[in-house]
């Protein structure tokens, strides 16, 4: 492949395709040395990809991570997608309709949607998952996006019954959604992995299902034909799907690679087809060259990178340390010497796109850094500060910036961060049970609104609240926000919570995310979905 690109095209906020430069498709013409046309249009369409670890688990109830996610989104379909526009559009649902109060929708289940091993997608199928989701056995960290379903808070927190759901199979092809409040979202919420439908015998006959590629059964545009563990993943073109004609890849070749030097090397020399995201992270050292050669892209999705504070013990249960140490991140330099990719400074916790307060709740101040830890410090009876360390997961990227955070504190600050970096699925695990002082955590938008970055601080035990924070006028504002319809008051109701969560700081924002990647030119409509990820359902790989 050539190593450099045509035709660079950046991504705007809500739009998440990538075309080449051209739609059409050479075909191979015969000549006396072939077989034939028709042989050697039948060279299958491979396409060459690499994610950074093994995924943990393929059930879309059960993910958390955006490499299994990806892979998730190969393999299943939910209600609703996006298309080629970057427009969410039906997908195993071929229509719906919502009560004028946004409190009830109805979907229509395509009547040819079929499971991976033929079995017909009915609307009990989406029932079944839903309930299973929000079942407290199951331990899903994402059921809380199904809190909008009417009892689906009251089942999972054990307070009410799976028959109290609102959820429910009119008929095999209709599925009737009742929600606790207006939700004029829902239909965007449908896209989420947590959404999706599940074959019941293939989840209730094996607890495994999900790990191995033989055992698999989804109902996705792909299909898992083989899964070596900790190297490779392959999909095949699943002929059971709905719509098959607009999947133009005949395989996938997915690799398992840590190492980002090693992921771009294989990309340079042509054996990956992309570098960097959503399918890796470029090293740090590459980007200033891509750049000067107009071959980087970046993709700006929704999304918050920050430094998550463990507030349930010393130092960091006081608030005017973290404080301290937020007010000390220098991130102008970061993003300038780090990052490199002209991403804006974080000065708050919902993206400035999604309008509470885009220019933010604080500044960098080192004086007033200096004074609150002193306060901090002596709140707690502390003379010395204690022994703390900053947790991040292995890239280049988030070890310079680890460095650089290390050393602004210490400048600032006087105090000496122990860094420890920890592989992939030990730092998903250190962050889940709260085993830390301070680490790194980026959220990319599950659906476009700001209760998505907000409603996971809701309660001290949700699967995503890292900082283990709870604040009961921050809790009474997401529940005020969920029940009101003026959709101004509503807004007004958030901005209030996020100046109580930026005012506690149980988390530092840093920069709003960009993702960097370059592409093989030759890989053509593949989309990067408006709020982060990848789809592989439209790609193809001209000859």
């Amino acid at each position: 492949m050539k190593k450099a690109l045509a035709c660079a095209t950046g991504l705007a906020l809500l739009f998440g395709i990538l075309t080449g430069c051209s739609t059409s498709q050479g075909t191979a013409q015969p000549n006396e040395n072939s077989q034939s046309g028709a042989a050697a249009e039948a060279k299958p369409m491979v396409l060459h990809w690499s994610i950074n670890s093994e995924p943990p688990s393929l059930d879309p109830g059960i993910a958390v991570d955006a490499d299994s996610f990806d892979m998730i989104y190969a393999a299943f379909e939910g209600l609703t997608s996006y298309d080629l526009n970057g427009e969410l559009t039906n997908a195993t649902a071929e229509s719906f309709t919502a009560s004028p109060d946004f409190t009830k929708y109805t979907f229509k289940i395509r009547p040819d949607a079929k499971w991976s091993n033929g079995d017909p997608v009915t609307a009990h199928d989406f029932v079944y998952a839903i309930k299973r989701n929000l079942d407290p056995k199951t331990a899903s960290e994402y059921a809380y996006q199904l809190y909008y379903i009417k009892g689906g808070e009251e089942y999972n927190t054990g307070k009410g019954s799976a028959d109290d759901v609102g959820v429910k199979a009119l008929d095999d092809h209709t599925v009737e959604f009742t929600l606790k409040s207006p939700t004029p979202f829902f239909r965007e919420l449908t896209f989420f992995p947590t959404l999706f439908p599940l074959h019941q015998k293939t989840v209730e006959s094996n607890p495994q299902w999900a790990a191995e590629a033989a055992t698999i059964v989804g109902n996705g545009p792909f299909i898992m034909e083989e899964w070596e563990h900790k190297v490779k993943i392959a999909f095949v073109k699943n002929d059971n799907y709905w719509d098959k004609e607009n999947v133009k890849l005949d395989r996938l070749e997915i690799s398992m690679i840590d190492d980002n030097n090693t992921a771009f090397s294989m990309f340079e020399n042509g054996d990956l087809d992309w570098g960097g995201y959503p399918a890796s992270t470029l090293p740090p050292d590459v980007i200033p060259s891509l750049k000067d050669a107009g071959t980087l892209m970046v993709a700006s999705n929704p999304g918050t990178q920050s430094v998550v504070f463990n507030t349930t013990k010393p130092p960091f249960n006081n608030k005017k340390i973290r404080q301290a140490f937020s007010y000390s991140i220098d991130r102008q330099a970061i993003i300038d010497n780090i990052l490199q990719t002209g991403v804006p400074a974080a000065y708050g916790w919902v993206p400035s796109s999604m309008g509470l307060k885009p220019e933010g709740f604080f500044k960098e101040d080192p004086q007033k850094a200096k004074q609150l830890l002193e306060e901090g410090m002596k709140e707690l009876g502390l003379t010395t500060f204690p022994s703390v360390t900053y947790t991040f997961d292995t890239t280049d990227m988030n070890k310079k910036l680890a460095e650089a955070l290390q050393d602004q504190w210490k400048q600032t600050l006087g105090v000496d961060v122990k860094l420890y970096t920890a592989e992939l699925k030990v730092y998903r695990d250190m962050r889940s049970q709260a085993n830390f002082d301070m680490i790194r955590f980026q959220w990319g938008a599950d659906f476009n609104d700001p209760i998505n970055f907000l409603e996971m601080f809701r309660d001290k035990t949700g699967g995503n609240n890292h900082p283990d924070w709870e604040h009961p006028k921050f809790k009474e504002l997401i529940d005020q926000s969920y029940s009101e319809p003026d959709l101004e008051k509503r807004k007004q109701i958030l901005l209030e919570a996020e100046t109580i969560l930026m005012e506690e700081m149980p988390l530092a924002p840093m920069n709003f995310r960009g993702n960097p990647y370059v592409k093989n030119d030759k890989v053509k409509d593949f989309v990067i979905f408006p709020l982060g990820g990848a789809y592989f359902k439209y790609a193809s790989v001209a000859e």
